[in-house]
């Protein structure tokens, strides 16, 4: 039955086994509460745990506390209302954006050049990352991408709506990531450090060539994101969820489980390091990631995935599409299969990203169009990304005669 009915109705329906039942339960395209009776207390907690929906009463019904959030998943909406969650869906941080320079930055005017130096006779146009592997574009076509003096330095596959579908088909082919431990999580984190450590120079020479900023300034933002790698690698087994103890025979497990299959769009600003602030703590959390690096320094994305595929990242848990920005984010705000998205771009882009998240009410966070400051570790990092990339279920026991 997957259609909300509301009153004192009661479906009956046979099952052959737990994995049979959870699938019935999870048939649906709501998850707002769920109840789950058992006289045996572990297989009630191990249904629990998979069932999607934002309470979970075991052998209860219609529990409710100020101190235990209240919410649901997918279309029963998002956010919650009570406990700590609760009390972030009203308050905004302070100094979280910021009006100066913007997520957005001008393409130069092209010189002429119509080669990248050096590689006249090789064709060296990187490809997409999709479901661990190398791809070439569906539609076959390329864009430019052009560097500080306005020579071409480089070309990348400009995505269209099939690549979109295929990463995030990938992604969900990917059912063991969100199971692995918290503690294996982090080790592919540093895993994922270790390895663009060796690549400093490389990537600081990239940064360099594109963006024109001196070589201090990109080491510091190639160092600045091997920092932040190891910091989401650290918060990956220390970001857990609390006990609540309502004034009634219960205790409410508030546990935090990750969204699902997620987008991000990076802006321009700091192009390597946006990229791994957005990526880390998402995959951290356990979702898989479609990530649209900056249009502007695409090279930088294609790049980074050489990164990945040396440093034991399951297929599927980070897929890479170049393309136009908004072109891109407008498909994964629209694919119903996408459970949340994360919007760097332009104050138009994200009003059209919440416009077009509407129809499956995907969970959004954008910055209208603001620049944050990624290298200030109070903005460009922290515990506000990792609220941003989990949901929190209540799962609530009874206890006593």
């Amino acid at each position: 039955m997957r259609e909300e009915i509301f009153g004192p109705v009661l479906t009956v329906m046979s099952f052959r086994s737990l994995d049979d039942a959870v699938a019935l339960a999870n048939n649906s395209r709501y998850g707002l509460a769920s109840s789950v009776w058992s006289e045996n207390i572990n297989r009630a907690l191990e249904m629990a745990a998979q069932i999607k929906a934002g309470i979970v009463w075991v052998n209860s019904a219609n529990q409710f506390d100020a101190a235990c959030g209240f919410g649901g998943y997918r279309e029963s909406g998002f956010g919650r209302e009570g406990g700590r969650e609760g009390m972030f869906e009203y308050l905004k941080p302070k100094n979280d954006w910021s009006n100066k320079g913007g997520a957005v930055i001008a393409t130069p005017e092209a010189s002429g050049t119509t080669e990248p130096a050096g590689f006249a006779a090789i064709d060296r146009t990187p490809k997409m990352y999709v479901g661990g592997k190398q791809a070439r574009p569906d539609g076959g076509n390329t864009m430019a991408i052009l560097n500080h003096k306005g020579e071409i330095a480089g070309r990348v596959g400009a995505g269209n709506r099939k690549d979109i579908r295929n990463a995030v088909e990938a992604a969900f082919k990917n059912t063991c990531w969100a199971g692995r431990t918290a503690y294996n999580r982090a080790q592919i984190l540093y895993y994922i450090a270790e390895n663009l450590s060796i690549r400093a120079d490389e990537f600081t020479a990239r940064l360099r060539d594109l963006t024109g900023a001196s070589k201090a300034k990109a080491a510091a933002e190639v160092e600045a994101s091997i920092s932040r790698l190891f910091s989401y690698g650290a918060w990956a087994d220390k970001y857990d969820g609390q006990v609540h103890t309502p004034p009634v025979r219960n205790v409410a497990l508030a546990v935090k489980e990750p969204i699902g299959i997620m987008g991000a769009v990076c802006p321009d600003n700091a192009p390597l390091l946006n990229f791994v602030s957005l990526m880390a703590p998402i995959i951290g959390t356990g979702n898989c990631v479609v990530m649209i690096p900056s249009e502007r320094y695409a090279l930088i994305g294609t790049d980074f995935y050489q990164v990945l595929e040396t440093s034991d990242v399951p297929a599927g848990v980070v897929n890479i599409i170049t393309g136009k920005r908004d072109d891109m984010a407008k498909v994964l705000a629209e694919h119903d299969q996408v459970d949340g998205l994360w919007y760097h771009g332009s104050a138009e882009g994200a009003a059209m990203v919440q416009r077009a998240s509407i129809s499956n009410l995907k969970r959004t966070w954008v910055n209208d169009g603001k620049a944050r400051d990624w290298f200030d570790i109070k903005t460009g990092e922290g515990r506000r990304f990792l609220r941003e990339a989990t949901q929190v279920k209540n799962i609530w026991l009874p206890y006593g005669d």
